[in-house]
């Protein structure tokens, strides 16, 4: 293994110039992948289908034999596949640990695949999973880039920051990832061999990482971080380590907990986190509560987006899947047995998942926590930074009402008012209106009759706040504002300014 933070490397990263040439020369690139594969074929490889994707890859000359040997994991002739990775010797390759061989046969001995992350083609290389062959994971085993990553990869804000810490790196996609936007990365993983793999995937893609050995926090103390992104080991379950990537030896949400709770002390003022986390339900007890518990009194904006709940069966289910168990089996139905258990002695009834983000700010704690389980399309990531944005100002209203009052307002070009009808006694009734945002999260807010008409006085170059509550309420037969209803008219705008369907000018 490498010495990580001084200029020894390993065989595999020393082999990754040579490789980075071949690749680029048979053009395996995602681009290229999707093309040559079609659109079937390329959904059908996402489903671990191998036949179509390999009737296709057969006659797809040297990126064909690449796609066979490191997405299907076949075994190829070894006269192909040196041909293919020229000027990388099948020899060196066997030596680094990037290949095996078996007489004149040679197979993959690690996933090595192309995503584009927004910014092109980046190469990453794992641990073969169980896909494509039945295999079961060990527990250094270093997982690839799987659905948690990519979700945190378009969860994750991309803005220019200067320094950015992947915490638990495992494979290094989300270093790389964010080496896009940083102007330094550092990545951290206690588990050697995944150090080992970032290291290369990092030297593949030529880009400068700073890797560093050790558990959780303790490579980074007293550190400070414009951005932290973290995937950890979230997995709820016993206090035990069976795979390294996903277990932390921390009972229940215990992972989550610990990561939420010290991520605070990593950042730069005004830096911010993206965390993937998990939290149990119990009866009696509030999520929201138990997540915001997590975190300190002082000095953190947080936004927690729960995106699923799961009820502990399938939870158990899915993550045995995972670790290459056929639920049939006598061994996986023992440790359902076990996990199940445990979690019904905890008082479980489901477990929730999804997104924490945290900015540094100069004042007491802020926690919004909030359901966003219906689908939507857009990223999270840029839609985080702008809830930051909004919460400040929110905040300065907090301090000085003026300021909502003073201020001119526009509507969110993508904000759309729904009137929903109903068949009544006497012909359509109407029953609902909402305003639906279209882009970001696709919030939606029920309003009445009121609010539509004060959002249809909003304009960049139109009337402060308060000038427009005077003119509806003497449009409504009022001779003055009285309190309650300008205090009600503020409460509806800051609650559609925080979701951004009004945005102030």
């Amino acid at each position: 293994m490498p010495t990580y933070g001084s200029t020894v490397r390993s065989p595999l990263t020393a082999l990754c110039p040579d490789l980075r040439t071949a690749l680029t020369r048979v053009g395996y690139n995602a681009g290229n992948l999707l093309e040559v594969l079609g659109t079937e074929a390329h959904s059908a490889l996402g489903r671990a289908e191998s036949v179509p994707v390999r009737r296709i890859a057969r006659s797809a000359g040297e990126l064909g034999t690449l796609v066979r040997l490191f997405l299907l994991g076949d075994a190829l002739a070894e006269q192909d596949v040196a041909a293919a990775l020229a000027p990388v010797a099948v020899a060196d390759a066997v030596a680094a640990g990037l290949l095996t061989s078996a007489g004149d046969q040679v197979r993959a001995a690690l996933d090595l695949r192309p995503l584009d992350t927004g910014a092109g083609t980046r190469w990453v290389l794992s641990d073969l999973d169980d896909s494509m062959h039945r295999r079961t994971l060990t527990e250094d085993h270093v997982l690839g880039v799987g659905h948690a990553s990519l979700s945190l990869l378009r969860a994750t804000p991309t803005a220019a920051v200067g320094s950015v810490l992947d915490l638990g790196t495992g494979c290094g996609v989300q270093a790389v990832h964010a080496a896009t936007y940083a102007r330094s990365v550092t990545a951290t993983d206690v588990n050697p061999r995944a150090l080992w793999l970032a290291e290369a995937t990092a030297a593949l893609n030529e880009l400068e990482l700073e890797l560093i050995a050790g558990s959780w926090f303790d490579p980074v103390a007293g550190r400070r971080f414009d951005q932290v992104v973290a995937n950890p080991p979230f997995v709820v379950g016993p206090a035990r380590i069976e795979h390294t990537y996903r277990d932390s030896g921390l009972a229940l949400d215990g992972a989550s907990e610990l990561v939420i709770s010290r991520t605070p002390d990593l950042l730069a003022p005004g830096g911010t986190a993206s965390v993937l986390a998990a939290w149990v339900h119990t009866e009696g007890t509030d999520w929201r509560q138990r997540v915001a518990s997590w975190l300190p009194a002082h000095g953190i904006d947080a936004w927690i987006v729960q995106r699923d709940i799961a009820d502990p069966a399938l939870y158990v289910g899915t993550w045995l899947r995972d670790a290459g168990l056929d639920p049939r089996s006598a061994a996986a139905q023992d440790r359902a047995e076990d996990w199940l258990t445990a979690l019904e002695d905890a008082g479980v009834t489901g477990i929730g998942f999804g997104f924490v983000y945290l900015r540094a700010i100069d004042g007491p704690t802020e926690v919004l926590a909030e359901d966003l389980t219906h689908g939507f399309d857009d990223p999270l990531g840029a839609e985080a930074l702008a809830h930051f944005e909004r919460s400040a100002w929110l905040r300065a209203v907090a301090a000085d009402p003026a300021v909502a009052w003073r201020s001119r307002y526009r509507v969110d070009p993508a904000t759309a008012l729904e009137r929903v009808y109903l068949p009544g006694d006497e012909g359509w009734e109407q029953r609902v209106t909402r305003l639906h945002r279209g882009d970001g999260p696709r919030w939606q807010h029920e309003v009445d009759e009121t609010t539509v008409s004060l959002l249809a006085g909003m304009r960049p170059d139109g009337l402060p706040l308060y000038e427009l509550i005077e003119l509806l309420a003497l449009s409504q037969g009022f001779d003055e504002v009285n309190t309650e209803f300008a205090e009600a008219a503020l409460g509806v705008v800051t609650g559609l300014v925080r979701h951004g369907l009004v945005h102030p000018v």
